[in-house]
């Protein structure tokens, strides 16, 4: 009987103390879990902010440069530009080849031609790309009427920078915009060709036609030597057929008489008036009634 009273004592302690290590373990599990929570949030942030950064990646900017003094190089601009941020590909627009001879021989005439004249090509505009388009925003902000160099010996130190930020502005559009350009001047160019040689030919054949002319006025076989066209009578060569006419003279005279008394009686009518004219013209016939 001992035996089984201290069984089941030891069962009753025993489901007592699971009892109680259940109840401590509810209570003990929402502080865990309140503590797992914000690790859980932590991670969350962090793999949000992972994402925005690969959202934010890096787009290239391009600055356009209106004024671009004499002995200026990408070289130079590279170096200037580049310690405000990684700079990526620069293009210089050269100036046209008519204004580049034209210079040219303003400096060989300058030195008298005794020399031969250094001239160095020079170039109109240009567009530098950085890596980053917030940093050629702050450039082009930045930089803009500043002088370009910094130091007193440098030669372009008196030119001032001419920046402009393109906005929406890629490498791609640059490279369209320098085909239209190159495509334009060529037709152009084939336009002003094609006109010359028209010019051209249309010379040539005048010449052709008057070197024939010529030789036709040197043919004695043609009559008179002369071309062959129909001039139209003038007004005296018709009075003279009409005169050579039988009776041709008569009329001829009458005519005249009759154009003269019509021009002298128009002349006397401006003059004295035409009452006065018709009364002096009236007394005569009277005159001869009587």
């Amino acid at each position: 009987m001992a035996q089984r009273f201290t069984a089941a004592r030891h069962h009753v302690s025993a489901s007592m103390e699971a009892r109680e290590s259940e109840r401590g373990a509810s209570r003990q599990d929402p502080v865990e879990g309140r503590e797992q929570q914000p690790e859980a949030e932590e991670g969350q942030e962090e793999s949000e902010e992972a994402l925005r950064g690969r959202k934010k990646r890096v787009v290239p900017g391009i600055v356009y440069l209106g004024h671009i003094p004499p002995r200026f190089r990408p070289l130079h601009v590279r170096n200037l530009l580049s310690a405000y941020g990684e700079v990526g590909r620069v293009f210089f627009q050269p100036e046209d080849g008519f204004v580049r001879r034209k210079k040219k021989k303003a400096a060989a005439s300058a030195s008298g031609g005794k020399k031969r004249s250094k001239y160095s090509k020079d170039y109109t505009e240009g567009w530098v790309e950085f890596r980053d388009k917030r940093v050629a925003k702050r450039v082009a902000a930045s930089l803009h009427s500043t002088p370009m160099g910094a130091r007193r010996r440098s030669p372009f130190r008196y030119d001032l920078w001419n920046l402009k930020y393109l906005h929406r502005f890629t490498w791609s559009h640059l490279s369209e915009h320098l085909a239209f350009e190159r495509q334009v001047r060529r037709q152009r160019l084939r336009a002003e060709v094609a006109q010359a040689k028209r010019e051209t030919d249309f010379y040539l054949r005048s010449v052709e036609r008057g070197q024939r002319f010529l030789a036709a006025d040197e043919d004695s076989t043609r009559p008179e030597g002369s071309w062959a066209f129909a001039q139209r009578p003038t007004e005296q060569e018709l009075r003279a057929r009409k005169a050579a006419r039988p009776g041709g003279r008569e009329r001829s005279r009458l005519a005249n008489a009759q154009d003269q008394a019509r021009s002298n009686r128009g002349l006397l009518a401006r003059i004295f008036g035409a009452q006065q004219l018709s009364e002096n013209m009236e007394e005569p016939s009277l005159g001869r009634n009587s």
